[in-house]
């Protein structure tokens, strides 16, 4: 069973957080909520309060098959500047394995340098700085996948990135039958 380690930080987009969790979990994937606040509640930018699974410095990230970062403001900004969010990054990508982002988050990934070569899509505006540098590449897109990394523009395509997800971890098949049973406009 694939892992995916989500990352929160006080002041996340919840929805695009929560919409992507449930998505993956329905396919069988294997879900835990980190908080990089200090505590295990962590509380949104729309002031809901998330019950976290454990804290980022009780946490390995070696068994993750990915980490995916919710966007959110001020949530990405806190979750750029904890060093331990950089180093459970910078260990995931020199393994080889998958990163996500939506939102605001790709800029992390962006600033970071992982998007050297590679096609990237985020939240109009945060692309800047990035877009251009080494060979990356802004779309545009909904949700982009450019070899190891995936990237999403926001809330209004969370669904859809959850699914692409969960395409990349399990196959197509399970994508597709959650894809039904969610009743995305796709499938009525």
């Amino acid at each position: 069973m694939a892992k995916v380690s989500v990352l929160l930080a006080t002041g996340l987009e919840e929805v695009e957080c929560l919409t992507v969790v449930d998505i993956l979990r329905r396919g069988g994937v294997h879900v835990e909520l980190i908080s990089t606040s200090g505590e295990r509640v962590v509380t949104g930018a729309h002031h809901i309060a998330i019950v976290t699974d454990r804290l980022i410095e009780e946490t390995d990230f070696s068994d993750s098959d990915m980490i995916f970062l919710p966007g959110g403001v001020p949530g990405v900004p806190n979750l750029a500047k904890h060093p331990k969010v950089a180093r459970a990054l910078q260990q995931q990508e020199l393994s080889g394995k998958r990163l996500a982002a939506i939102c605001a988050a790709p800029s992390i990934l962006g600033k970071m340098g992982f998007f050297a070569h590679a096609r990237f899509t985020s939240y109009p505006g945060w692309q800047e700085g990035i877009d251009g540098v080494d060979g990356a590449r802004w779309t545009g897109a909904a949700v982009e996948t450019s070899g190891n990394i995936t990237t999403g523009r926001g809330l209004g395509v969370a669904l859809d990135f959850g699914l692409e997800l969960l395409r990349l971890l399990t196959d197509d098949a399970t994508a597709e039958r959650v894809k039904e049973a969610v009743q995305h406009p796709d499938c009525i």
